[in-house]
């Protein structure tokens, strides 16, 4: 009867641990993406404020059709800097620069002038 009973008591526990395991994940998958500001670390804040900063920056392609309808030609690299896109192309008078431009805005901060015609 011991035996029996033991038996039974262990495929009981046992169903119990596997529906457990079962059920967990999907309840963590359901819970909200929450993190207490205490846990947070001044580097995971920074990389999130930059993502969420980065979130509304034009593409790299309407930055591109921006500076075309500004006169620049012949793109050789757009890059995207911490704070902003950095852009190798020819201007409208055809030298090559090189220009700093605002992520949101697409207006040219600074133009630095690498090769005159």
């Amino acid at each position: 009867m011991r035996a029996t009973t033991l038996i039974a008591t262990l495929a009981l526990s046992g169903g119990l641990i596997g529906a457990g395991a079962a059920i967990v994940p999907a309840f963590a998958q359901n819970a909200p993406a929450t993190t207490p500001a205490a846990t947070i670390t001044p580097a995971a804040a920074t990389t999130a404020a930059a993502t969420t900063a980065q979130s509304n920056w034009m593409s790299l392609k309407d930055v591109q059709t921006k500076l075309e309808a500004a006169g620049y030609t012949d793109f050789r690299e757009i890059e995207r800097d911490k704070d902003k896109y950095e852009v190798k192309a020819t201007d409208p008078q055809g030298q090559r620069v090189e220009l700093d431009v605002d992520p949101v805005t697409g207006e040219v901060l600074k133009t630095e002038v690498k090769r005159r015609k």
